[in-house]
């Protein structure tokens, strides 16, 4: 079970993480994300347990709890959706100059 914790507090690390859910079972991995260019956390983070009822009981007993000063949210994590493969940002649409029909109403 793949679980997403958010609102950590920045100076939670990986092993912080694998130490809190360790309590409630076995830990495949735990990750705080952190900036690529800075190399801070953005204060949230990921934990894998292979038992999902650990893991569910670990959401129970943690979600909404204080940790290191702040109330953290714990759930399960969403799988990661595919990016448009177009990349870039938006600007969209059709290019050139295209008349525009006349949608008034006559009478």
């Amino acid at each position: 079970m793949n679980i997403f914790i958010s609102n950590l507090s920045y100076g939670v690390n990986d092993a912080d993480l694998k130490e809190l859910f360790g309590e409630f079972g076995e830990i495949s991995s735990a990750k705080v994300i952190t900036d690529r260019e800075t190399g801070r956390s953005r204060g949230f983070g990921f934990v894998e347990m292979p038992n999902d009822a650990e893991g569910e009981k670990a959401i129970k007993e943690l979600n909404q709890g204080q940790y290191d000063g702040k109330v953290i949210n714990v759930n399960v994590a969403k799988p990661k959706e595919n990016r448009d493969s177009r990349g870039g940002g938006g600007y969209g649409g059709g290019g050139g100059y295209e008349k525009r029909q006349d949608t008034r109403r006559r009478y």
